[in-house]
């Protein structure tokens, strides 16, 4: 075992281990911290693999906005932030239907690679990804911003509760806050 795959392994041990701890807490601003941490671990794997612009794309655009984006919509949204009685379940279920979903699929694709090789495409650079970006992904990526504007302006709309109201209704929700 090289240093590489050594590093390869630590990373995705901390990638793994966060994103069960992302679905495991009880407080939605710690799962998106731990949301954060997974995502940097992948970014990590990205960087060790020498695919470094899809490593810094990761961390702008998954770290740096859709994180911040669910962060501020938790905020705006006034949701409860802490642990909720209310919700709380037995995880045995879900963790033997996602374990055997996880065993059923390692065997699937160690039965159906078993002894083949996969052939590599050559290795793509800035200039085709880019082009490829901005020619035939162009809509989805177009679609994904919208939805992720539509998201936050959502978010904006729930919170303030004077918008949409009419002007009667403003001026009683403010007399009572008073």
């Amino acid at each position: 075992m090289t240093g590489v795959d050594a590093l390869l392994l630590a990373l995705g041990a901390v990638a793994v281990g966060s994103a069960a701890l992302v679905v495991a807490t009880r407080h939605l601003v710690r799962a998106g911290l731990y949301l954060v941490v997974c995502l940097g671990a992948v970014a990590g794997m990205y960087l060790v693999l020498a695919a470094e612009l899809v490593a810094w794309v990761q961390v702008l655009i998954y770290v740096g906005a859709v994180v911040v984006l669910l962060l501020f919509a938790v905020m705006l949204t006034r949701a409860p932030i802490g642990a909720s009685d209310d919700l709380d379940r037995s995880g045995w279920p879900a963790a033997l239907i996602g374990g055997g979903v996880g065993l059923g699929l390692a065997a699937l694709l160690v039965d159906a690679y078993r002894w083949t090789t996969v052939e590599l495409p050559e290795a793509g650079t800035a200039e085709r990804l880019g082009e490829q970006v901005f020619s035939s992904w162009v809509l989805p990526f177009e679609v994904l911003s919208v939805l992720l504007l539509s998201a936050l302006v959502g978010a904006i709309v729930l919170s303030r509760p004077d918008i949409g109201a009419s002007r009667d209704d403003a001026a009683d929700d403010r007399g009572r806050s008073r």
